[in-house]
C-alpha cells in the first residue's frame, strides 16, 4: 500500500518555520511521506502566522488557494498562530478546510483528520523504521518532538515559547501564551542530532530568546547555553547566531560570552521598536535612543565588526513629528546594517487599542519612506565596505538559477542578503572557505574563492 502524502505550507516568522518541521516529524512518524507538491500531497498543513493584519490576510490567501488547487480527496488543515488566536472563529469562515488545529494538537493531525484510526496513539519520537514504534506517551508536544533531517546547512532551534512580557503592541502573549522554556539538556540534544545531519550553523530563536531560563528558575540561563552549544563545535558545528535580543538584556556576561565563544558570530538582533523614550514608555517598552546607542557603541568597541540589525513601528499611537524626527536621527547615529520598518498593526487584547493619538495612514506612509530613506544608504554603504576583501562564507547551496550562493556572519538566513559566488567544482552545500568579495548589488554580495588567502 503506498504512503499517503503530505505537505507542509509555512507562513511567518522562523519560529513558525521550527514548529512546521515538528509538525513534519510527528506525520513521518505517523507513516505519511512528504509529497512533491501541494497539489500531490493527500494531506495539506498551512502554518498559519498571525502577528499582524497583513499577516493574516496572506494565510486567509494561501489557505483559500491550497484548498482550491487540492487533489480530489485530500484534507487541508489550518495550524499555528491564526488557528490557536481565532480557532471556532476561523473554522466557520473556512470551510473549504478540513480542520483547524491549535498547537495543543499540531502534533497528532494525521490522527484528528481521520488519515489513522482513532485507536491510534501518537508518539513523541520519530522513529525508523516507522513500525517499530516507541511506547505511546499521549498528545504530543510540539516544542520537544524531533524534527527531520534539515535541507540546509543552517537550522533554526527554537529554545523556549511564549513571552512574559506585556508590550503594548503585540498580542503574541494572548495566544502563545506563558514562556516556556525548554531544559539545557533537551536543546543541545537537538543542537547535537541536528550537527551530526549536516548543520554547520545553528540559529537560536524565541519569542524572548534573552529571557530564556527565567521561568525555570534559571535567569541569564542563555549565557551557559551558548558555553554548552559552543562544544559541539568538535562535532561540526561552525555558527551559533542569536535573534530577537531584548534591548535590556544585551549586556554582560552574555555579550562578552557572545564575542568570546569562537562559534557565537557577534551578530546582534536587537528588538529596538522605536527610540523616543516617551513613545516606548507607551509601548510598555524598556529603553531610549541614547540607551541603545551606549550599547552599541559598547559592543562595537570591543568588536569593531559587530553587525546589528533592528526591526522599528512607524506610527504607533502618540508618535509625533518630533518623536519620528528623533527616530531618524537615531538612525543616522547608530548606523545598523539591517534595518526593518513596520507600520503600526492595532491588534485586539492589546493595550494600545485602547490609546488615543492615531496616526492618519497617509502620514505613516510619509513617515516610512523617510526611513528608508535614511537607512538605505546605511546599509549600501555597510556592503560596499566589504568590497575587495576575503571573507569566511558559508555556502548554503544552489540558488533558483544553479549559481551556488552562502553567507558571511553578517547574513542571518532568510532575511539578510546573500553571497552570490563564481561557479567552482569545489564548491558544496555546507563548506565554509575563503571568499573575495567582488560586486555587491543591493543587500547581495558577490564573490570569488580566494586560494591560500587570509579570511579578515
Amino acid at each position: 500500500m503506498t504512503a499517503q502524502r503530505f505537505w507542509v505550507e509555512t507562513l511567518g516568522c522562523p519560529k513558525n518555520a521550527v514548529d512546521s518541521e515538528k509538525v513534519m516529524a510527528a506525520l513521518m512518524a505517523d507513516g505519511l511521506t512528504v509529497a512533491e507538491s501541494a497539489a500531490s500531497a493527500d494531506l495539506v498543513v498551512v502554518n498559519t502566522c498571525a502577528f499582524i493584519e497583513a499577516a493574516r490576510e496572506e494565510s486567509i490567501d494561501v489557505v483559500l488557494g491550497l484548498s482550491a488547487a487540492r487533489k480530489s480527496g485530500a484534507k487541508v488543515v489550518a495550524t499555528g498562530c491564526m488557528a490557536e488566536r481565532y480557532g471556532n472563529e476561523l473554522a466557520a469562515a473556512l470551510p473549504e478546510v478540513d480542520a483547524v488545529i491549535g498547537f495543543a494538537g499540531a502534533g497528532s493531525i494525521a490522527q484528528a483528520v481521520g488519515m489513522l484510526p482513532a485507536s491510534f496513539q501518537p508518539i513523541n519520537q520519530l522513529d525508523q523504521p516507522v513500525t517499530m514504534r516507541r511506547k505511546p506517551v499521549g498528545v504530543r508536544d510540539l516544542l520537544e518532538l524531533p524534527r527531520p533531517k534539515s535541507q540546509t546547512p543552517w537550522a533554526y532551534l527554537k529554545v523556549a515559547e511564549g513571552c512574559d512580557r506585556a508590550c503594548a503592541f503585540c498580542a503574541i502573549p494572548t495566544f502563545r501564551g506563558k514562556q516556556r522554556s525548554r531544559s539545557t539538556d533537551s536543546v543541545v540534544n537537538e543542537a547535537r542530532g541536528l550537527v551530526a545531519d549536516g548543520v554547520r550553523e545553528i540559529v537560536l530563536v524565541a519569542q524572548d530568546l534573552a529571557w530564556y531560563g527565567r521561568d525555570i528558575d534559571a535567569p541569564g540561563a542563555l549565557t551557559p547555553l551558548l558555553v554548552d552549544l559552543d562544544q559541539l563545535r568538535s562535532e561540526g558545528l561552525e555558527r551559533i547566531r542569536l535573534l530577537y535580543l531584548y534591548p535590556s538584556e544585551v549586556r554582560d556576561p552574555l555579550v562578552s560570552t557572545m564575542l568570546e565563544l569562537p562559534s557565537v558570530v557577534p551578530y546582534f538582533d536587537l528588538s529596538l521598536q522605536h527610540a523616543s523614550r516617551p513613545l516606548l514608555a507607551r509601548m510598555k517598552r524598556w529603553g531610549s535612543g541614547a540607551q541603545f546607542l551606549d550599547s552599541i557603541a559598547a559592543i562595537r568597541a570591543a568588536q569593531p565588526d559587530a553587525v546589528f540589525r533592528s526591526s522599528f513601528i512607524c506610527g504607533f499611537p502618540g508618535e509625533t513629528e518630533s518623536m519620528h524626527s528623533e527616530m531618524l536621527s537615531f538612525l543616522d547615529a547608530a548606523q545598523l546594517d539591517w534595518a526593518g520598518f513596520f507600520s503600526y498593526s492595532q491588534e485586539d487584547g492589546t493595550t494600545a487599542v485602547a490609546l488615543d493619538g492615531a496616526v492618519d495612514a497617509d502620514v505613516i506612509r510619509e513617515r516610512l519612506g523617510e526611513l528608508h530613506a535614511v537607512q538605505e544608504p546605511i546599509t549600501a554603504a555597510s556592503r560596499q565596505a566589504l568590497l575587495g576583501t576575503v571573507q569566511a562564507v558559508l555556502v548554503d547551496g544552489l540558488d533558483e538559477d544553479d549559481h551556488w550562493i552562502g553567507r558571511t556572519f553578517r547574513e542571518s538566513p532568510e532575511i539578510d542578503g546573500v553571497v552570490r559566488l563564481e561557479p567552482d567544482p569545489s564548491l558544496h552545500a555546507g563548506v565554509v572557505l575563503a571568499a573575495r568579495i567582488t560586486g555587491c548589488e543591493g543587500p547581495d554580495l558577490f564573490g570569488e574563492v580566494a586560494a591560500n588567502v587570509g579570511v579578515k
